[in-house]
C-alpha cells in the first residue's frame, strides 16, 4: 500500500535569490515526492548518493563512454507498477509520457543523432515513471484564477507575480538510464520533483504539474547525457536553434522526434499563463 502524503505540504527548499526578491516571499509550498526505485534498472549500485533541493536525484554518469557516442534512441517512456493508477485517465496518461520523450529527443538533438527505436544506435535511453502526485483540479482553477486576477489588478510598475496556492501541488518521480549496444549502463538518474507554488504555473488538469515537470526532468537527465557529468544546478547557456525552432512548434532536426507530435509553441506558453489544460494545445504525434 503507498504511504499517505500530507494533506498541507512542507516549506520547499530555499528558491534561487532573484526568484525570491520577485516575489518577496521567504518560503514557498510545494508538493512532496520521495525518490523512489522502480526496479527497472539494469543497476543501482553505480548511483551516487540523493543530493539537490529542488530536485533530489541519484545519478551515475560514465563521461568517456559517453564522449564516442554518436547515435541514440529513446525507447517510450512507461509507468512502473502502481504507478499508472494515480491518473485515471490514459490519455492523461499518454500526454505526460509523451511531452518527456518528446523533450528528451529534442534536447538530446543537440549532440546525438536521433534514431527511430529498434535501429541500430549507440545508445538507448529508456525511461520509467515510477509516481505521479495528481495536481487537485479545483485548487489549480482557484489558483488560475486568482493568479489571472490578480495579474489584472496589480500596476503595471510594480515587477511582482503572484504565487499559485501551496495547495493540491501535484508532483512526478523518474527513474531512467542509458545503456549500450551490449546492454551495459552508460548512465543513469533517479529523480524526483514536486511542484511548487512559485516556479510551477497551476493547469486545469489532473496531469497539469506532471506535464510540465517531465520536461523539467527530460531537460535535467539530457544536459547529463550531453555534459557526461553531473550538469551545473544553473545554466546561462543559450538554447540551440533547433531547440528553439522545435520549442516554437516547428520541424525538428530529426524525423525520430516526430513521433512525438510538436510541441504546442507561444499557444501553449499563454494556454499555461491562463491555467488552462495542456491537452487543449497539444498536438497528437503523428505515431506511437
Amino acid at each position: 500500500m503507498r504511504s499517505l502524503r500530507p494533506a498541507f505540504p512542507p516549506l520547499c527548499p530555499a528558491l534561487p535569490l532573484g526568484l525570491a526578491l520577485s516575489l518577496s516571499l521567504a518560503v514557498a509550498g510545494c508538493a512532496s515526492v520521495p525518490l523512489k526505485e522502480g526496479g527497472t534498472l539494469t543497476s543501482y549500485s553505480n548511483l551516487g548518493a540523493p543530493k539537490g533541493k529542488i530536485a533530489k536525484k541519484r545519478i551515475y554518469v560514465d563521461g568517456p563512454a559517453l564522449a564516442a557516442v554518436k547515435t541514440a534512441s529513446i525507447m517510450p517512456t512507461t509507468y512502473a507498477p502502481g504507478a499508472a493508477s494515480d491518473v485515471r485517465s490514459a490519455a492523461d496518461r499518454a500526454l505526460v509520457t509523451n511531452v518527456m520523450d518528446r523533450a528528451l529527443c529534442v534536447a538530446l538533438s543537440d549532440k546525438y543523432r536521433m534514431v527511430q527505436p529498434g535501429q541500430p544506435a549507440d545508445i538507448v535511453i529508456r525511461s520509467v515513471i515510477t509516481d505521479v502526485v495528481p495536481t487537485n483540479k479545483a485548487m489549480a482553477g482557484i489558483s488560475a484564477a486568482v493568479t489571472v486576477g490578480s495579474g489584472f489588478a496589480m500596476p503595471s510598475n510594480i515587477p511582482v507575480s503572484v504565487p499559485r496556492l501551496p495547495f493540491g501541488l501535484g508532483g512526478l518521480a523518474v527513474e531512467a538510464e542509458a545503456v549500450d549496444s551490449v546492454g551495459v549502463q552508460r548512465a543513469a538518474m533517479v529523480w524526483a520533483r514536486g511542484a511548487n507554488s512559485i516556479q510551477d504555473n497551476p493547469r486545469y488538469s489532473e496531469v497539469g504539474d506532471a506535464y510540465g515537470l517531465a520536461t523539467k526532468f527530460a531537460s535535467d537527465y539530457s544536459k547529463m547525457l550531453i555534459a557526461g557529468r553531473e550538469p551545473k544546478a544553473f545554466s546561462m547557456a543559450l538554447p540551440s536553434r533547433q531547440r528553439v525552432r522545435s520549442w516554437l512548434g516547428g520541424k525538428p532536426k530529426y524525423a525520430a522526434c516526430e513521433s512525438y507530435g510538436r510541441a504546442p509553441g507561444l499557444l501553449g506558453v499563454v494556454a499555461s499563463n491562463y491555467g488552462l489544460p495542456p491537452q487543449w494545445t497539444e498536438k497528437k504525434p503523428k505515431t506511437y
